[in-house]
């Protein structure tokens, strides 16, 4: 009876696997984040799109060809000159996706390794030609600008002619080589002295204006005492010299290194009597 339930099971085993293996080969599973296209021998390339869940097929007639289709990341960089001969290097971030009801046409064109293919390509002819149009100085100044025109033109050459979609682009990096790094701060500095001389130039004018106008006002004030002498007489002149003795006296009188001492000749100092 022991052998017996042993045949049996063995022949569960073997009818499992068997189960099994013609299930491999009818079948096969797409995974969330997964569609496919089927190459059919006979046919060639189905642009019936499958995606996630359980797909029959025909074993060596067809053959699954499955793509990722969530947004992965790729960089691109390049190196290349501007309007005005200067070297500089550009980093391109993207997010990519293939354009999932395309799938058969992508497949047909550029295979399954399609990003390698398409993207360094076209993200360095598009670098170069949107950088070739801007100047050293206005790729700084300009940078989101630049950033826009770079996106436009690459987002629309990979969707129409690669059937690839770019959901978002930055502008991670510009770096420019050493000559034009030292052209910048020797700039920089003269526009530090240039600005500098102008404020020297500022100030002196300033100073000239200033002594014009003092003068002027000395040569109003000559003018006003001329004419008050002239029709008062010398009494203005005479109060005036009361008003300085007095703020002389005023002066002294405050001031602890003077000493007053009685008038006469019979003065003597530190004499002491007897």
């Amino acid at each position: 009876m022991a052998d017996a339930f042993l045949k049996n099971l063995s022949r569960l085993a073997i009818l499992a696997s068997g189960t099994g293996f013609a299930v491999s080969q009818f079948t096969y599973v797409l995974y969330p984040g997964e569609a496919a296209i089927v190459y059919d021998r006979i046919n060639g390339v189905q642009h019936d799109v499958k995606y996630e869940g359980f797909h029959f097929k025909i074993p060596y007639l067809h053959y699954p060809k499955t793509y990722d289709i969530r947004l992965k990341p790729s960089v691109i960089e390049t190196m290349t000159g501007t309007k005005d001969l200067q070297k500089v290097h550009i980093k391109l971030r993207v997010l990519y996706m293939p354009a999932v009801e395309k799938l058969g046409t992508l497949y047909e064109t550029l295979g399954l390794d399609y990003s390698e293919r398409v993207l360094p390509s076209i993200g360095n002819e598009i670098m170069k030609a949107v950088v070739a149009e801007y100047n050293a100085e206005e790729l700084v100044v300009k940078r989101e600008k630049v950033s826009m025109e770079i996106k436009k033109r690459i987002t629309a050459k990979a969707e129409n002619d690669f059937n690839i979609l770019l959901k978002d682009i930055s502008l991670m990096d510009i770096s420019f080589g050493v000559e034009f790094m030292q052209a910048v701060e020797a700039k920089q500095v003269a526009q530090q002295e240039a600005q500098k001389l102008q404020w020297v130039v500022l100030k002196n004018e300033q100073e000239k204006l200033a002594a014009v106008t003092k003068a002027e006002g000395e040569a109003t004030a000559a003018k006003l005492i001329s004419d008050a002498v002239s029709s008062a007489g010398p009494g203005l002149v005479e109060i005036r010299k009361i008003q300085a003795a007095k703020e002389i006296a005023q002066t002294l009188a405050t001031s602890p290194n003077i000493q007053y001492v009685p008038g006469g000749n019979n003065i003597l100092l530190g004499v002491k009597s007897s």
